[in-house]
């Protein structure tokens, strides 16, 4: 997909216009899925916008990676060797791949769960080098607390994540410490590949009396499957990203992800006119709502006609 939005360019910017006064945007997806969709979908849009209005001309580059690792790593050396003016990543595995690959070109990533912990900056307020995003962090006491409400009875969780997804254990990290506080058990099961996710979903369902799963992409993508077991099982699935509810999970507390694109966007929009990374800190979506399934409650016999 190119997009141009044909206007007269500004001057002064800190980026390299190109000949005819183009900025040009590498734009990375992990793969495709619903909220990573959005993201992009949104971020193309602001970016169309704010580019108008500014009288910038824009050319955006966008790759989808297919998951995979190696695509990931070519896409974003392609991008540097187009001497891109940003790259814009959208997911833990392409905003690394993209940080991996240059320390001059603007890197700003979208939807990480953690940057710390995935190794992209040390300072969320000031980053150093030249990698700034949006991060949609999870508040798990919060969907903790909305499962007490839902399914008190739950005292044993499953958890299900590919442990090679730095997001996804950063955030079952922060889970087990949360139930640890309140004194509830919980087991886990790790995946690799989303091939792996009903037996492991089955062996958990078998242990535990609810499932919860990070916003890991390799169960996201299988997330039908494993909510095809839980039902089965009557049992609920917790989870951390809305999509992941509208694929049939029972219910979280997750950000808007159109509202997370957009606010992307507009941090590109500052490094193309001349902000320097230093000057634009990691924003952290506090705009989070609860999102319901009524179709796997009745099939499960939960009320969450309060939330509907």
């Amino acid at each position: 997909m190119c997009i141009v939005v044909a206007m007269v360019a500004l001057t002064g910017c800190g980026t390299e216009k190109k000949d005819d006064g183009t900025l040009k945007v590498g734009l990375i997806q992990l793969m495709e899925h619903p909220s990573l969709d959005e993201i992009r979908e949104a971020i193309v849009a602001q970016v169309d916008a704010e580019a108008a209005r500014l009288e910038l001309k824009v050319d955006i580059d966008y790759k989808n990676a297919q998951g995979d690792a190696t695509l990931i790593n070519s896409i974003c050396r392609q991008f540097v060797d187009d001497k891109v003016d940003v790259i814009v990543a959208i997911a833990t595995p392409a905003a690394q791949g993209a940080a991996s690959v240059t320390s001059t070109i603007p890197v700003v990533f979208s939807a990480i769960s953690d940057p710390i912990e995935a190794g992209l900056l040390q300072n969320l307020d000031a980053p150093e080098g030249n990698v700034t995003g949006t991060s949609d962090a999870i508040a798990v006491d919060r969907i903790f607390g909305l499962a007490a409400e839902l399914t008190p009875n739950v005292q044993t969780y499953g958890f299900i994540y590919n442990k090679g997804e730095s997001n996804s254990v950063s955030v079952i990290a922060q889970a087990k410490e949360y139930l640890d506080s309140v004194g509830i058990a919980y087991i886990e099961r790790t995946v690799a590949n989303e091939g792996e996710v009903q037996q492991a979903a089955r062996v958990l369902l078998e242990e535990c009396d609810a499932i919860f799963s990070p916003i890991d992409n390799t169960v996201a993508n299988a997330m039908s499957v494993l909510a095809q077991e839980a039902i089965l099982a009557q049992k609920p699935v917790y989870v951390a990203a809305d999509s992941m509810v509208h694929d049939g999970g029972l219910a979280t507390v997750g950000v808007n992800y159109t509202n997370l694109g957009t606010q992307t966007a507009d941090m590109v929009i500052e490094v193309l006119t001349g902000t320097p990374i230093a000057e634009i800190p990691v924003e952290v979506l506090t705009d989070v709502g609860v999102v319901v399934n009524p179709d796997t409650a009745a099939a499960i016999g939960v009320d969450v006609s309060r939330y509907e």
